[in-house]
């Protein structure tokens, strides 16, 4: 895993170039971001419970048949099965959101992720529609201003929900 600041300077050495100003000019931004960075992943982590169970809450609501007898969240075992699912997906997405890189995410999460569900005969859309509601809480939790760095937060929202979509697509 690389953060955005290996990631950057491995790309520059790889080509045995010196940072662009525009590399430069990026990290520092980051970097200035920090702290909302921060705010927005201890924001998640501290609601990952809250965040996970409304989102299977509100999937089995739209779709009964999963929780229904022979359903695939059907029995305690496998409604577990699915709530670890999606806590380890969320907690692959703060990973990302600190590191500012979706490498994590993918290589330690989402890579054949898609073919163990075809396996499993697990409804991948299905998974896909509870990943998006995780999105729909989080950013909501981490966008609320109350309580948090002050400052415009809509780039790391945008980037926030893009790990999410990231992770709803692999499993579609």
């Amino acid at each position: 895993m690389l953060d955005a600041f290996a990631k950057v300077v491995s790309q520059a050495d790889s080509k045995g170039e010196f940072l662009s100003t525009e590399q430069l000019d990026a990290l520092t931004n980051m970097v200035k971001d920090g702290n909302k960075r921060m705010d927005t992943v201890n924001r998640i982590t501290s609601n990952a419970s809250t965040i996970v169970t409304d989102a299977a809450r509100a999937l089995f609501e739209e779709q009964p048949q999963l929780i229904a007898p022979g359903g695939n969240a059907y029995t305690n075992r496998r409604m577990a099965a699915c709530l670890r699912d999606m806590e380890i997906i969320l907690r692959y997405v703060t990973y990302a959101m600190m590191a500012g890189d979706s490498s994590v995410l993918d290589d330690r999460c989402l890579n054949g992720l898609r073919e163990t569900y075809q396996a499993l005969g697990t409804p991948g859309s299905s998974v896909s529609v509870g990943v998006q509601k995780m999105k729909d809480a989080a950013v909501s939790i981490a966008n609320d201003p109350n309580g948090i760095t002050k400052g415009d937060c809509s780039q790391l929202m945008s980037e926030l929900a893009s790990y999410f979509d990231r992770a709803a697509a692999a499993v579609a």
